[in-house]
């Protein structure tokens, strides 16, 4: 087994703690009292206030700004991935190299260093897959965009498009957050080439701060307060 038994305690540990948290976090009783919401409503009210506008330049152009971000985390996905794959396939020269750098658990051998390795990888790829899909979401919203409602139809077909198209950029954001969320875990997953008590750790610390951005930061409660004034 390249793992040793610790090793697979910590893998367990952090899996477990990222599990959790995306799956608690997605529940309606504390979704509504997350960023991810708040940003949500907001959505609707801009979707809703561009129905009544005849000029919706500034409106693909926030679009255009939100992908771009996106995009870039996508072809960040990749650099790593190649990096990684380019370490693994350095073999036991990328070992040795390893092994004169401080602070790393020097009772490791090749074939624990490689399957920390390939597991790395495996949570790029997964980050890669959900940045993509955030990607063509927005790219989904951009075509709703393009076929709002013009300004003299109902309030109620304006409305209606309103909410759908909030709820698919709300979407498209929370695929972008669930790779984002994978980078924090990545950076977690770095230190357990130094320990897996400091991968452990170090995986508590990320749900931590994911925590606290999520519900308890100051961009929360400035969202919150602007909804409260719009509404």
């Amino acid at each position: 087994m390249f793992l040793s038994g610790l090793d697979v305690v910590a893998l367990l540990v952090s899996v477990v703690l990222w599990a959790v948290y995306s799956f608690v976090a997605s529940r309606p009783r504390f979704y509504r009292h997350s960023l991810a919401y708040t940003t949500e409503q907001l959505r609707i009210t801009w979707m809703r206030r561009m129905c009544d506008s005849e000029v919706r330049v500034a409106d693909a152009s926030l679009m255009g700004n939100l992908m771009r971000s996106v995009s870039f985390f996508a072809s960040a996905s990749i650099l790593v991935l190649s990096g990684l794959v380019a370490l693994i396939g350095s073999g036991e020269r990328a070992f040795e190299v390893f092994q004169t750098l401080p602070l790393h658990d020097r009772g490791g051998n090749l074939g624990q260093f490689e399957t920390k390795a390939v597991l790395l990888v495996c949570v790029f790829i997964y980050a890669f897959f959900q940045i993509t899909w955030s990607l063509r979401q927005f790219n989904y919203t951009c075509i709703m965009i393009g076929a709002a409602p013009r300004v003299l139809d109902s309030d109620t077909e304006k409305d209606n498009f309103s909410r759908h198209a909030a709820r698919l950029s709300a979407m498209a954001a929370e695929s972008f957050n669930m790779g984002l969320r994978s980078y924090y875990f990545a950076l977690a997953m770095l230190s357990w080439f130094i320990s897996s008590w400091t991968f452990m750790l170090a995986s508590v610390l990320v749900v931590y701060v994911t925590y606290r951005r999520e519900f308890r930061s100051g961009s929360l409660k400035c969202l919150r307060h602007e909804l409260e004034h719009i509404s």
